[in-house]
């Protein structure tokens, strides 16, 4: 019986900062991200609470697991997309995992995916350095590239011309942005990579609030990158809330996890390519990238 309690108590805890929408201290923030898994514990351990009579414990705790499973569900499913007649673009993210990912098997992707863009996080001198050597840019000849040791540097690389931003607000890792000119059609493209809530979750906060909203009637923005977010962080939603769309949660593919590529922890889904409420998504894959500890994103839009 206490040990049921316990449980309880720990799941409702969490489950009610999801319904509340509060991401909390960096604890909190880190097991909201396990929102899925804590459902799926909650239906277990309501069940189990049940078998042994204990109603109001195996009650409670059902009822909230089946409304937080109620609110994850659309996520399986895809939803209708904007009418869209501009060009195709087709935008790649990858974290580098401090510049250890196989560079080869980056420029295979963006050559066998046809990329336009790349968004690269946690990228180094020596990784830029290897691209350039593995022919990244004779595929994507434009860049804007802000290499750091360690995990700080980012960058994005380009088919189509590009001309350096400043849309974000300041950030201890760099967030690069830049317009993209698309056969005529501008595009303002941003490299995202807050710090991770769970490093300092007001810092994290604040880095993504200073990320840019949609611009309506303007200039079609799309953030891709490692947010270090998932949809159960209130602070995430705050974008989609703004007006941007979520490509994988768009197309159904709101489960597949992005990090880490390995088993442990339970991987979840911190990678994302946000898009203008204009812009159509017309498909969405997580690919595999060998050394990183990350998965890429790749989103294929058209353009309004």
């Amino acid at each position: 019986m206490i040990a049921l309690a316990v449980l309880a108590l720990g799941f409702l805890e969490i489950a009610a900062l999801r319904l509340l929408g509060i991401d909390g201290n960096r604890i909190t923030a880190a097991l909201l991200a396990l929102t899925p898994y804590v459902a799926v514990g909650g239906l277990l351990l309501g069940g189990v609470s049940l078998a042994f009579r204990h109603w109001w414990i195996g009650g409670v705790v059902l009822v909230v697991a089946i409304a937080l499973v109620g609110m994850l569900l659309p996520r399986a499913f895809a939803s209708a997309q904007p009418v869209a007649h501009g060009p195709k673009l087709r935008v790649m993210s990858s974290n580098q995992y401090l510049g250890k990912a196989d560079v080869a098997s980056v420029v295979r992707l963006v050559r066998e995916n046809q990329v336009d863009v790349l968004n690269l996080l946690e990228l180094t001198p020596r990784e830029a350095a290897a691209l350039e050597r593995a022919g990244l840019f004779q595929l994507l000849p434009y860049r804007v590239f802000k290499p750091q040791f360690g995990g700080a540097g980012s960058g994005i690389a380009s088919r189509y011309p590009l001309t350096e931003l400043s849309l974000t607000g300041p950030s201890r890792m760099e967030q690069p942005s830049a317009r993209v000119d698309v056969h005529g059609t501008a595009v303002e493209v941003v490299a995202v990579h807050p710090i991770p809530p769970t490093t300092d979750p007001q810092e994290w906060k604040k880095e993504m609030a200073g990320l840019p909203r949609p611009n309506p009637g303007g200039t079609v923005r799309i953030l891709a990158g490692d947010f270090n977010s998932t949809v159960d962080h209130a602070t995430f939603r705050d974008l989609l809330d703004a007006g941007y769309t979520d490509a994988g949660l768009s197309r159904g593919e709101g489960f597949k996890p992005t990090w880490p590529s390995s088993f442990f922890p339970p991987p979840v889904t911190i990678d994302h390519v946000l898009v203008d409420p204009r812009v159509a998504v017309d498909g969405y894959r997580v690919l595999d990238v060998p050394d990183s500890d990350h998965h890429a994103v790749l989103a294929e839009v058209s353009l309004p």
